[in-house]
């Protein structure tokens, strides 16, 4: 570079550029290398060195400085907004249309594609809110339907149990009934089956009885007497003693015999009494023509109580009525009121006891 001073007109001279003389300034020559001995600075220790802090800030201007000169003659560069697909479910045709070339819009614009991104932004996560809320009514829902079906299946369980209760104690019920109907009519079976053999027994008797009068008539006719009763065995005695009576001694004669055989009368006479006697049970006083009594003791049944009979005449059945072990027919004969021997008397009255 040519002088202007008049000491050095016509003579070129060379001097030192001074700093800042290229109007830029090298942090690499004039403050990364300084010259040894001088410009030291002490590192401290657990931190940068001061020289490299004002290095780094020195790099720092150069570069901001060589980017603002620059900028103006770089062509502007594409900005494209994010897309949240995972986040917000779009994709596609979102992120095409999210995707906005800020460089070639207007500077008025600019701002502008900002904005409806961050509405678009605040859109999407107003649509996930949305959607999170959808997810947790429908969530009740299902728990409350749940919840619902599970009452409704308790209940439904109630009353199934509740109907087989009611079906089990009907089904008692009814077998209880049947079963009182089958006792009913065994019982009722039972009665008749013996009703029936009582009818059949009644009209023996009649044909026995009728027997008995054709017998009593012919044994009249041969004497006038008869046999108290048939089909017979005779087991106690007049006068066999023993505790089984009163009196220390046995009073009659015992003819035994099933019970309901016929009872008969041993002569013409008439019954006096018929009726309970106490350890006799039922009894019959029958009174000769001669005045000798007859009593017929321990019967079932009375088939004659008062009045005039003949010899052979069913008046009784044999029993077990009062004191007794079995049935059979207790004879007495009586005279003056004192007895006497049976045996001997139907003996002498002509009868093969």
């Amino acid at each position: 570079m040519a002088s202007n001073s008049p000491a050095h007109e016509g003579t070129d001279i060379q001097e030192t550029p001074t700093a800042g003389a290229w109007g830029e300034w090298n942090p690499t020559e004039d403050s990364a290398r300084p010259v040894r001995g001088k410009h030291r600075v002490a590192k401290p220790r657990g931190g940068l060195a001061r020289s490299s802090t004002v290095l780094g800030v020195g790099v720092i201007a150069a570069v901001g400085a060589g980017g603002m000169a620059t900028a103006q003659d770089r062509p502007q560069a594409a900005v494209s907004l994010p897309s949240f697909p995972d986040l917000l479910g779009g994709g596609g045709a979102d992120q095409e249309a999210g995707h906005v070339a800020v460089a070639d819009a207007p500077a008025g614009e600019q701002g502008l594609g900002h904005a409806d991104a961050g509405e678009a932004l605040r859109h999407r996560i107003l649509q996930q809110a949305e959607s999170q809320h959808d997810a947790a009514e429908s969530r009740a829902r299902a728990d409350a339907e749940r919840v619902a079906r599970e009452a409704a299946a308790q209940e439904a369980k109630a009353q199934r149990e509740a109907a087989q209760k009611a079906a089990d104690e009907a089904r008692a019920a009814a077998e209880a009934r049947a079963a009182a109907e089958k006792e009913a009519a065994e019982k009722s079976a039972a009665h008749k089956a013996a009703a029936d053999k009582e009818a059949a027994a009644q009209e023996a008797a009649s044909g026995e009885a009728g027997a008995a009068r054709a017998g009593g008539a012919a044994a009249q006719a041969a004497g006038g007497y008869a046999l108290p009763t048939s089909a017979y065995t005779l087991t106690s005695h007049y006068g066999d003693s023993g505790s089984m009576w009163s009196s220390g001694h046995h009073t009659g004669l015992d003819f035994a015999a099933p019970t309901g055989t016929p009872v008969k009368a041993v002569g013409d006479g008439t019954v006096i009494s018929a009726g309970w006697s106490g350890a006799y049970g039922y009894r019959i006083v029958l009174r000769l023509d001669d005045g000798t009594e007859v009593w017929y003791c321990h019967l079932s049944s009375m088939s004659v109580t008062s009045g005039p009979v003949g010899a052979g005449d069913t008046i009784g059945r044999v029993g077990a009525t009062g004191n007794v072990t079995g049935a059979h027919l207790h004879l007495e004969v009586r005279r003056g009121g004192s007895t006497m021997d049976p045996l001997a008397w139907l003996t002498s009255k002509g009868l093969n006891v």
